[in-house]
């Protein structure tokens, strides 16, 4: 079974499908994990966000993998390297919209996140997991949230990772996330016509988890 949750950066989208993957045991696969990864890859080889060959190639050449640890976080690891803690610093989210609009950096992407989908059960989240990466999917969700609670709960889980962040700064790059997402040539952020709307602004992670849950089961 294949559960799909979209929408944009700090509606609650990886918080919710690692519980829902946790409750039914499930695979959770975290999409933007992956590309973040490969986003710290192209940093640390010196590649510029212009040099489209270089990130392509290097694209092409990487393995991302990611597993469950007993905890229920995720372990990210790039070609074999535990990256999990790395690929949450503001540099990263600084670049990684960016590398994910490039097309041929998706098509990567895609063959690598249907691969898991076809081998387990599981709950992945991303922008486009129900109109391109799993469009048959069982259950598709669209998580949205107004921006300035998004604003808040994004900031409040960078400072409790140990990162110096305001919330002006976070403010500004949801925003640049949003545009850079909605906008993209290649398969933008948007709603899947099946996909079930849940606005969670006003409500708690339990709730929310709870809601998504009554529909899958």
């Amino acid at each position: 079974m294949i559960i799909a949750i979209d929408g944009p950066a700090g509606a609650g989208k990886s918080t919710i499908a690692k519980r829902v993957a946790k409750n039914k045991g499930f695979l959770y696969i975290d999409t933007g994990a992956m590309y973040r990864a490969l986003t710290l890859k192209i940093i640390e080889a010196g590649i510029e966000t212009d040099n489209l060959p270089g990130i392509i190639k290097i694209a092409q050449s990487t393995s991302i993998d990611l597993s469950t640890n007993k905890d229920g976080s995720i372990m990210v690891l790039l070609d074999g390297r535990d990256v999990s803690k790395e690929i949450r610093e503001p540099r990263i989210t600084a670049l990684v919209s960016d590398i994910s609009k490039i097309k041929e950096v998706r098509a990567v992407m895609l063959k690598l996140q249907r691969q898991f989908g076809k081998e387990n059960s599981c709950v992945l989240d991303g922008r486009d997991i129900g109109t391109v990466v799993f469009p048959e999917a069982e259950r598709k969700f669209y998580l949205d949230a107004d921006i300035n609670e998004r604003v808040k709960r994004r900031h409040k889980e960078m400072v409790e990772a140990g990162q110096k962040v305001t919330l002006e700064g976070v403010n500004a790059d949801l925003t640049n996330r949003d545009r850079i997402d909605s906008t993209r040539e290649v398969a933008p952020l948007k709603k899947a016509e099946d996909a079930i709307y849940i606005d969670t602004t006003p409500m708690t992670i339990e709730q929310v988890v709870e809601k998504v849950l009554s529909y899958i089961n």
